[in-house]
């Protein structure tokens, strides 16, 4: 099994100022509490990228975006692409998040879309995956799984382009979490697929789990077998405890 780096991305959502600026300084200087081979990244809203990336440079904590528009530029009034992301330092970006797909019904061929506008800037595509409760409710959870994940993912997918985000939509915001079982259970088969298309390739993409991740359900949740580490809502906005997930790997 190829060896994968745990992640911790902290999904800041329609959340910060300037001032936030205040949170990634902490998690900066926060030596020790976090295992060294445990990667970091914040993913503030756009206005904040560029400085989060100015003051993180050279830190062991990324910067990513939270979406970006299929096209590299053009007439798309409020959008961003790939490329300004990039550009004002980010180095990944969240396509596919429930949110997008409910409020702005995007579908499996927007998020493909936006996976490889993605790569076309050279950053990390964190697609991201998850039933509805009523799905399963109705037994549906692996093949709803199974389809937004083989139509979001584009072809030549690796380890060092794509990352894979389970996020249950029932369970974002809600408190609620599904159990270490269902985890395992769709953790697994989502390795099997990526294995299947990519081969090796497939054995090295981190899947994370996210949904309701915070400090009291972290350690429980990323030992589950199959999961390579999180993306984190709400408990990402406060320094100590996005701190405090990260270090369920200590």
């Amino acid at each position: 099994m190829p060896s994968r780096r745990a992640l911790i991305a902290g999904n800041w959502k329609m959340h910060g100022l300037r001032a936030s600026v205040a949170q990634l300084e902490v998690i900066l200087r926060a030596n020790g509490r976090v295992r060294s081979d445990v990667g970091l990244m914040i993913c503030p809203p756009a206005t904040l990228i560029a400085e989060f990336a100015a003051v993180a440079r050279g830190s062991h904590v990324a910067i990513g975006g939270q979406d970006c528009h299929p096209e590299p530029s053009g007439a798309y009034t409020g959008d961003i692409s790939a490329e300004m992301l990039a550009d004002a330092g980010a180095s990944a970006v969240i396509v596919g998040h429930s949110e997008r797909r409910t409020y702005h019904r995007e579908t499996d061929s927007d998020v493909r879309a936006k996976a490889l506008a993605a790569w076309r800037a050279e950053l990390v595509a964190i697609v991201c995956i998850g039933e509805t409760q009523a799905e399963r409710a109705e037994g549906k959870t692996l093949d709803v799984v199974e389809r937004q994940l083989a139509g979001s993912v584009p072809d030549r997918a690796e380890p060092t382009n794509l990352v894979v985000a389970y996020e249950p939509v029932w369970a974002i915001g809600t408190g609620l979490t599904p159990t270490v079982t269902d985890v395992e259970e769709v953790h697994g088969m989502i390795r099997e697929r990526l294995t299947a298309r990519f081969g090796g390739s497939g054995g090295g993409i981190r899947v994370l789990y996210g949904g309701s991740v915070k400090p009291e359900n972290a350690r429980e949740l990323l030992r589950v077998r199959g999961v390579d580490g999180a993306l984190v809502g709400g408990a990402s906005l406060k320094a100590d405890d996005f701190l405090a997930i990260a270090a369920a790997y200590a």
